[in-house]
């Protein structure tokens, strides 16, 4: 049986979030609605289906915490198969496509990584994402040389930007290799 490595962003959230620490879908909504992830959507129709197909898929477990009580808690936690995936998961090399369609993705997988895989696979991946990055900076100013004089203004004040933006984030990258080699 192949096994599925396809994670969503949201399902990635919701492992990072468990691997921490055992959490009920209610624990998890209330984390998306009272933190800087409060760009994942704090609607039970998005999580708790998210949750049951993560279960389903034997990478997190539920429990109810409190049979007794008048509304018992489900709680999940990570099993090892599911910490499995999420380090293979952590550890995919970043590609083009990633800097240029996910990079909330990778923003999320560089935010668990060090306590999951460790500070070397973190190092490696901030090299290899700014690596990604600065390429791709290359070839968008090398696509903007060759076409910018024909371009009208706007298009290629908006393509500056873009530019700008892939840059700073690949100098944030080499920077925050160095603090975390450094331990500033």
């Amino acid at each position: 049986m192949e096994q599925k490595t396809d994670i969503s962003t949201l399902s990635l959230a919701l492992m990072g979030l468990i691997v921490q620490q055992p959490q009920s879908g209610y624990d998890i909504r209330k984390t998306f609605a009272t933190t800087p992830m409060g760009h994942f959507s704090n609607s039970p129709g998005a999580i708790y289906p998210a949750l049951k197909r993560l279960e389903k898929d034997g990478w997190i477990r539920g429990k109810v915490d409190d049979a007794q009580a008048l509304r018992p808690r489900k709680v999940y936690e990570m099993t090892p198969r599911g910490r499995g995936v999420l380090k293979r998961y952590l550890r995919r090399p970043v590609t083009r496509d990633d800097v240029i369609w996910r990079m909330d993705d990778l923003m999320l997988r560089f935010a668990l990584m060090d306590g999951i895989v460790g500070r070397a696979a973190t190092l490696g991946f901030l090299d290899s994402l700014a690596r990604e990055l600065e390429a791709y900076v290359a070839h968008l100013r090398s696509f903007l040389a060759d076409v910018g004089a024909s371009m009208p203004a706007v298009g290629r004040l908006a393509m500056e930007q873009g530019i700008e933006s892939y840059a700073v984030n690949a100098a944030w990258a080499r920077r925050a290799i160095k603090e975390l080699e450094t331990g500033a």
